[in-house]
């Protein structure tokens, strides 16, 4: 919603005309009472007044805060300030606002319970971008998934690959995705299971069934797994490909044609571990260790959580995952995704990450030693080698997925000094990207490429994990930065989540098929987020529908639209969304 706060005329004075268009960029949700709390003000000239902290509903002032000059740099020529106003820690609804201009922020909320519930919004934004039944458009779509290319049996076989998540706004399915959004939901259940709540059923409808909706969600990534995997030596790792982009459409109609008319059968290519591609554009895989390793990870942590839930699927979990960790280790290597007419991709590029995870994952299931010899080993190839944290650039999902779990997990269960090891892995990507953010006056350090929403929750998850390996608190105020540019702290004062919070300004006018051309607005989608202009004015088929609403707000250095044809910045994503769900279980409370 756009400028949507409505000055209380209480506290205005007669004046003359105001001519200086002062901005705010704030956290629009809002902070616990502890938090350090911070704000950015920006505008053409300086600001010369302070800025009153506005306490509701009595319009009392709680604070009257001087603007502390910030350094621009590559953000261009606005004069920035820091508004400071840790020290408030009453709880209430406030606001910011700046007498000398007479405008202000939107409202948020000081208060234990500021981030109660909002990762239920991010669940149902999962149960939107479900293929098989979609509980939110209430239909069946991609029945026919799919017909087998690459695979052991001859091209054009139908197999069973039906289920899993639609991949963003597009209808492709990629195990690159899937497999991480099941095992990141898992973790972020078994670290906070009392943060979760019990709203569906198993399919995603209204009405409770005893368990938490982030297993039933997590579950339906589990099941698509085990589909993808229906011999020893048998792996498809991507339903569809870019023959889908035929414009926006319902699932259920989809109009897409892989060779056996619209809506029907689609391409279900299976992981040889080689190069690969049915058309122009060849991948350059060199194994399958990173989606074979990812998808153990997440199915045998499925088989604990499941041991009391559900015996039966909880050894199915497990035989899979160890299957899988199997065919890591004969074809080590990466498989990337597959595309047919564009040369657009997922180019992961790494595995030994994955398959770190995986053994640390197998032996708490088996105990096993060799499975925690094996993550050990494969924790020191991977180290930082496989992470985006200490690098200034990357290419589109490269380094994959963007946070490295396996650390975690196998810290868990390793002797001091490796785990030690482990946290200084963490801690050297966390100072890198802390290292960069001490020259913006947003306190970010991450790279602006494509989907650098899902960099920042993955940061802000990697500074969750340090915190619980090592106890070091001390980077506290930085992963409350990374929460806050995600929230409206950031040049154009938004939040990066679809329907957060219902009052403030968020993304609307998103790229994808319910919004288009249903009027959906589904809660809790992150979108792929700001990227570099010299990334931006690259990109094919770029469109601007509708008038920019922070054009006065946009800097040189990186760029955000809220429209429909930028698909580059306001594309929700599947796996982004699930990879933020840890990050808001940890603000949730109790």
């Amino acid at each position: 919603m756009k400028n949507t706060f409505l000055l209380l005329l209480s506290i205005l004075v007669c004046s003359n005309a105001f001519t200086q268009e002062v901005f705010f960029s704030v956290n629009q949700i809002g902070f616990h009472p502890e938090d350090t709390k911070k704000a950015v003000v920006f505008s053409s000239e300086k600001i010369k007044n302070n800025i009153h902290l506005v306490h509701l509903p009595d319009s009392s002032s709680a604070a009257r805060i001087k603007p502390i000059s910030l350094e621009s740099g590559v953000w261009g020529d606005y004069n920035y300030y820091e508004i400071d106003f840790s020290s408030v820690q009453t709880a209430g609804d406030y606001f910011l606002w700046h007498s000398g201009s007479r405008t202000s922020s939107t409202i948020f909320q000081i208060g234990e319970q500021a981030y109660q519930g909002y990762q239920e919004d991010l669940l149902a934004f999962m149960r939107q971008q479900r293929c098989g039944y979609n509980p939110v458009l209430d239909m069946v779509c991609h029945e026919k998934d799919g017909r087998s290319f690459f695979g052991p049996m001859p091209d054009s076989t139908y197999v069973d690959a039906s289920g899993g998540w639609h991949d963003a706004g597009d209808q492709l399915k990629y195990l690159i995705t899937g497999s991480y959004a099941t095992g990141h939901m898992l973790l972020a259940y078994s670290l906070y299971p009392d943060r979760f709540e019990d709203h569906v059923n198993a399919l995603g409808q209204p009405g409770k069934n005893g368990i938490p909706d982030v297993l039933d969600e997590a579950k339906w990534g589990l099941d698509w797994l085990l589909k993808l995997h229906p011999g020893a030596d048998q792996l498809i790792h991507q339903i569809a490909d870019d023959r889908d982009h035929r414009g926006f459409k319902i699932p259920n109609k989809d109009n897409s044609d892989y060779g056996w008319g619209e809506n029907s059968y689609r391409a279900a290519y299976f992981a040889t571990g080689k190069p690969q591609g049915l058309g122009k554009y060849k991948s350059e895989s060199t194994g399958m260790a990173n989606v074979a390793g990812r998808s153990a990870a997440a199915l045998a942590l499925g088989a604990r959580i499941w041991k009391d839930l559900d015996p039966a699927f909880s050894i199915q979990c497990l035989k899979a995952a160890k299957s899988l960790y199997e065919l890591g280790r004969k074809y080590e290597g990466f498989q990337q995704g597959n595309s047919y007419g564009a040369p657009y991709r997922y180019n992961e590029e790494t595995w030994n990450d994955d398959m770190e995870w995986a053994g640390a994952e197998l032996f708490k299931a088996t105990q096993e030693s060799f499975y925690l010899n094996q993550a050990k080993d494969y924790a020191i190839k991977s180290s930082n080698a496989d992470s985006w944290t200490v690098r200034d650039s990357a290419s589109h999902y490269q380094l994959y997925p963007f946070v490295n779990l396996g650390h975690y997990s196998l810290h868990e269960v390793v002797d001091e000094e490796f785990k030690k090891t482990l946290e200084n892995f963490y801690q050297e990507g966390i100072e890198y990207t802390l290292k960069k953010a001490k020259s913006s006056p947003f306190e970010v350090g991450i790279p602006f490429i494509w989907c650098s929403n899902n960099l920042m929750t993955s940061l802000a998850t990697q500074l969750i994990l340090y915190e619980k390996m090592s106890g070091d608190d001390s980077y506290k105020p930085y992963l409350l930065a990374q929460r806050d540019w995600l929230f409206g702290k950031n040049p154009w004062g938004t939040s990066m989540f679809t329907g957060i919070p219902k009052k403030g300004d968020f993304p609307i006018y998103v790229h994808t098929a319910p919004y288009v051309l249903l009027g959906l607005q589904v809660p809790g989608g992150l979108v792929d987020g700001p990227i570099f202009r010299t990334i931006h004015s690259q990109l094919l088929g770029l469109t601007l529908e509708r008038p920019d609403d922070y054009l006065n707000r946009q800097n040189p250095f990186v760029v955000y639209h809220d429209a429909v044809g930028d698909y580059s910045t306001n594309e929700p994503t599947m796996d982004g969304t699930a990879g933020s769900i840890l990050m808001m279980a940890y603000f949730s409370t109790q």
